[in-house]
């Protein structure tokens, strides 16, 4: 739930002194505190809180995370419009990748030692899938791409989890389970020293949030490395309000094997990314299908006017040859027929069959269609467009949010590892000023909402549905768990009920961690009674 300012206008932000902008009113009271506090800290925290400071004014660090062969650079590569990360196992595929907006590109080799190394893109556009250097030295890679999609959110592509190399995985796990300390600090720097030391780079680093990808099964160490994320955001006052997850490749999926797909491969995979989300709530705010081979293709200009061409030329073969073409690649591509198996090898590396089915069927319906037609069908096919939304309803609506509760973890982090109890003490006491202003009130909920999607704090599971319920970014009846079309004052007749329960429920029923939660969503369900209240108000 956003505050009403964010509803009634456009974002409010502020320049940092790094020069980027803060993403909303909580960013800019957590920014305040960090400056207020650096001349009350040592020079190695105050050197902490600067770096908060630039990960406050940076947009949101999502990072693309999953098992090994998921699919995550190839997702990567459509979400950020061009196909520049490797999706073939290489060097820098073993090595956590960040794409973000830059005014020219570039690629810098970031190294264990602080180090950099400016490289050139690969002759493709691509990141070359051999850097020249020792990956043992290396960090991460910074990628700057004057793509716009990345001034709002920077894109972080991790190695896959479950490969058999132990460093790249544990790239990943640091990248996920971030604000922790190092297991060997290793720094022989001065206390007073105004350089980040080991177990204060590791305080503010890390992704924000999480778009996790799965296949046909969930595994494990999927559910390990969620663990790990919400763990790690359970101090930050975070969770499933940030991490969302696709269920990739879905053209894979066969219709039969899902009850009630009646043989449709999409209904089929938006029923199985229906039982995932249920096994993964609440981890996840939602489980999507996409086909990220052909978004990639449709999103990037991997797909061109000759594959448009060659796709017509397919849909005029008769029905029965190309059903015999499609049963499989090596039929597809072996079979006797005027289009070269060169271009059908093309076609099938940017599509799959799936997507050329598609294709052909574009053109049968609309025999003057364009490439560009064609493309955007195929985009629509894949399923981005509803990641996308929902990238925008879950993490930009929530940036203000979550890049606070962030920075706010961070804080509290560095003050920890000074190993100053004094410090310490002085950061607790100024953070818990700030949360108490009313206008803090979205940290809270976002706190209440880890507490209870972690298991840190056990409630019953009608009243966990209900707090992760009124807690959304979904629309006001939603929150409410009404119809859409409810009328507005039953919706405030009911949120005043549930507000006065939940605080009845924080003085008389609950255990003090529970009362702790109740409080808060008792505030939750007040505000929105409040704002249904407002003549001018309106929902979601």
């Amino acid at each position: 739930m956003e505050g009403s300012a964010r509803r009634e206008g456009a974002p409010v932000t502020a320049p940092t002194e790094q020069g980027g902008r803060l993403a909303g009113p909580l960013s800019t009271s957590v920014a305040n505190l960090c400056r207020r506090l650096q001349p009350q800290v040592s020079p190695r925290t105050a050197a902490g809180f600067s770096e908060v400071l630039r990960r406050l004014g940076a947009p949101l660090q999502v990072a693309v995370a999953g098992r090994i062969k998921s699919g995550k650079s190839t997702l990567v590569n459509a979400l950020i419009g061009r196909r520049v990360a490797p999706t073939d196992v290489g060097e820098c595929t073993r090595l956590v990748t960040r794409f973000q907006y830059g005014t020219v590109d570039r690629i810098e080799v970031v190294f264990t030692d602080g180090r950099k190394q400016v490289l050139p893109f690969a002759p493709d556009g691509m990141i070359p899938a051999e850097l020249g250097v020792d990956i043992d030295d290396v960090s991460h890679i910074e990628a700057y791409l004057t793509n716009a999609v990345l001034q709002g959110m920077t894109v972080i592509d991790t190695p896959g989890l479950g490969s058999l190399d132990a460093a790249s995985v544990s790239r990943t796990e640091q990248l996920l389970g971030a604000a922790r300390a190092s297991e060997e600090d290793g720094t022989d720097e001065e206390p007073g020293s105004d350089e980040l030391d080991e177990t204060s780079r590791n305080a503010v680093a890390g992704a924000e949030a999480v778009l996790y990808v799965v296949t046909q099964g969930i595994r494990a160490d999927d559910q390990q490395a969620l663990a790990a994320f919400t763990a790690a955001t359970a101090s930050r006052e975070a969770g499933p309000v940030n991490a969302i997850a696709v269920l990739n490749k879905a053209d894979t999926i066969t219709p039969e094997s899902v009850d009630g797909s009646g043989g449709d491969v999409w209904k089929a995979a938006s029923l199985l990314a229906e039982k995932q989300a249920a096994t993964l709530k609440p981890r996840v705010a939602d489980v999507l299908p996409v086909i990220g081979l052909i978004a990639e293709s449709a999103e990037s200009g991997q797909f061109t006017s000759a594959d448009a061409d060659a796709l017509r030329k397919l849909a005029a073969l008769d029905d029965d040859i190309l059903e015999m073409m499609l049963i499989s690649a090596d039929m597809f591509t072996s079979w006797e027929c005027d289009v070269p198996a060169g271009v059908r090898v093309r076609l099938l590396e940017k599509l799959d069959l799936f997507g050329i089915r598609h294709g052909i069927d574009a053109v049968r319906a609309e025999p003057e269609i364009t490439a560009g037609g064609l493309r955007r069908r195929l985009l629509d096919a894949s399923g981005l467009a509803a990641v996308r939304a929902r990238l925008g309803t879950v993490f930009a609506a929530r940036a203000d949010g979550i890049k606070a509760a962030a920075a706010l973890a961070s804080v509290t982090a560095l003050a920890h590892a000074s190993g100053d109890p004094a410090e310490r003490q002085r950061v607790h006491d100024a953070i818990e000023v700030l949360l108490a202003k009313p206008e803090a009130h979205q940290l809270r909920l976002l706190e209440a909402l880890t507490l209870v999607a972690s298991g840190a704090v056990d409630m019953p599971e009608d009243l966990s549905e209900e707090v992760l319920r009124v807690g959304s970014n979904a629309e006001l009846p939603a929150q409410l768990g009404k119809p859409s079309d409810t009328p507005r004052a039953d919706l405030a007749t009911y949120a005043l009920e549930r507000a006065g329960w939940w605080r009845s429920f924080a003085s008389f029923g609950a255990t003090p961690a529970q009362s702790r939660v109740a409080h808060v969503v008792h505030r939750a369900y007040f505000l929105i009674w409040q704002q249904l209240r407002e003549p001018s108000g309106g929902a979601r």
